[in-house]
């Protein structure tokens, strides 16, 4: 199984997957984020973009890297990955789908605002340009696709170790 934790840049998808592995037995984390930096090392460089998600190839090395460690591995993969483009999101979970691979999206939420002072307020990474500049871009995914085709955690009051707790719990269930 795979739980996928997606939500913008800053809204403490790497920190809650680390707390929601340790709370699912048999689970790893799977950063899909690795993928694309092995992407970005090739000499000469692919294509320029912005965003490693729009290189076709990171799509189905994300969906088949996943599957050969289940398959190797076994268990569960917790993967904290943003994907705001609902064609990418289509793409990655049919292949994982292809796979009789299940997947439990989760959607870490908070308001505009919200995301705004935490990113601008991280005291591990500093604020962050590119963070704030996908703000937007969350809020368009989260009305029109995103909160849709998964289960929202509303994170505006949580901690991480809460939002953890009731991603587990409702996995486990």
């Amino acid at each position: 199984m795979i739980v996928w934790l997606n939500g913008t840049h800053g809204a403490g998808k790497t920190t809650t997957s680390a707390l929601v592995q340790q709370l699912l037995p048999d689970s790893r984390v799977f950063d899909a984020e690795k993928v694309g930096e092995t992407l970005m090392d090739i000499k000469p460089g692919l294509p320029g973009t912005d965003n490693f998600q729009h290189w076709p190839p990171w799509r189905p090395l994300v969906v088949e890297t996943a599957r050969r460690v289940l398959d190797y591995t076994g268990g569960t993969l917790v993967m904290p990955m943003t994907v705001l483009v609902e064609a990418y999101w289509r793409e990655i979970s049919a292949g994982l789908d292809q796979h009789g691979i299940p997947v439990r999206h989760f959607v870490l939420h908070a308001d505009q605002e919200t995301l705004r002072r935490r990113i601008e307020g991280d005291t591990v990474l500093g604020p962050s340009w590119f963070r704030l500049k996908y703000l937007e871009p969350y809020a368009e995914a989260a009305r029109t696709w995103l909160h849709a085709e998964a289960e929202v955690v509303d994170i505006t009051h949580l901690t991480p170790a809460e939002a953890a707790q009731r991603i587990a719990e409702a996995v486990k269930n």
